[in-house]
């Protein structure tokens, strides 16, 4: 990796499923060295917890792994429950994988033998407590964004569904990147009374720019060409967060209903999502992999039903 903690297609590594170092994790750590020693769950289609591998290797996109290795990831959005306004991140630009793009509050993985734990079973998703999960959004906000541990309890994040989505980074790092992303991601939603009671000091190396958005507010934003989101952001926001006028309208257009019922839970589904076609290709010429596709699965975690087909 070199200095602009760019990456060529020649200099990518070889991927393996166990992880190459067992260093605390440690805040201070570069890019780099996040890449290296973070310990990424890796995971069965079906969300179990199969291994690990480094961060580095699960995020490489080349022939042998044309969309880089499944693991767990989570999605954070923080809304201030006075104005429903929905605090966003604009990702830093040393940031090796997805650079300078707008996205979600925090968007990151648990991790392997952290303390308190971060790696979740199939009875914590069947009752919707994913404790692990929760564990490392709270690390991640303070991490990326200053958030004090303690300001965000665990047990105030709400946690809605999963989905399994794949991109190719090939918008910042070019037709051929030899990143992107495979993960299956757990939803959190979060409120507090007002943003003027949230400590924000963001970490440079991980955040260039922060902003409070209103639903009508972020519409506009995703039809200027002259900015970048994520894809996990956009899916997510397009699918479930703002209604399109029926009945059941959108997880953020009823905040109080969204945090304090279960009508919008869903954690026996994953949802699983091809990219849009901007973001196909990269270092192993990855094409689709689903067509909108939901597999139900029951208690003990086995697939008892498949909607939709993959190619």
């Amino acid at each position: 990796i070199n200095d602009n903690c760019t990456m060529t297609t020649e200099e990518a590594p070889t991927p393996s499923t166990t992880a190459t170092t067992n260093q605390p994790w440690d805040s201070t750590m570069s890019q780099s060295q996040f890449m290296e020693r973070d310990t990424v769950l890796v995971l069965s289609d079906s969300d179990i917890v199969t291994g690990s591998a480094s961060k580095k290797s699960s995020h490489v996109f080349d022939p042998s792994q044309p969309r880089g290795i499944l693991h767990r990831a989570f999605s954070v959005f923080l809304f201030d429950a006075s104005t429903s306004e929905l605090l966003l991140q604009q990702r830093a630009s040393s940031k090796i994988t997805f650079p300078n793009v707008w996205t979600n509050t925090c968007c990151s993985h648990p991790l392997h033998g952290m303390e308190p734990g971060e790696v979740d079973g199939v009875e914590d998703v069947k009752d919707g407590s994913v404790k692990g999960v929760k564990n490392a959004a709270v690390r991640k906000l303070l991490h990326e964004l200053g958030i004090p541990m303690g300001e965000l309890k665990v047990e105030e994040f709400k946690f809605l569904t999963r989905l399994h989505y794949w991109a190719a980074d090939t918008v910042t790092h070019g037709q051929k990147s030899p990143w992107g992303e495979h993960e299956i991601d757990y939803v959190l939603f979060i409120t507090i009374p007002s943003k003027n009671i949230l400590t924000l000091k963001p970490h440079p190396d991980e955040v260039d720019a922060v902003k409070w958005v209103t639903q009508s507010q972020l519409l506009e934003q995703f039809d200027d060409s002259n900015l970048l989101f994520s894809p996990w952001f956009r899916l997510i926001a397009k699918k479930w967060m703002i209604g399109t006028g029926d009945s059941s309208g959108g997880w953020w257009d009823d905040l109080e209903r969204t945090m304090n019922t279960d009508d919008f839970c869903d954690y026996g589904t994953i949802h699983r999502f091809d990219p849009p076609s901007e973001h196909m290709g990269g270092g192993g010429d990855a094409g689709p992999m689903f067509i909108e596709e939901e597999v139900k699965m029951d208690a003990n975690g086995a697939v008892v039903a498949t909607v939709g087909d993959s190619s």
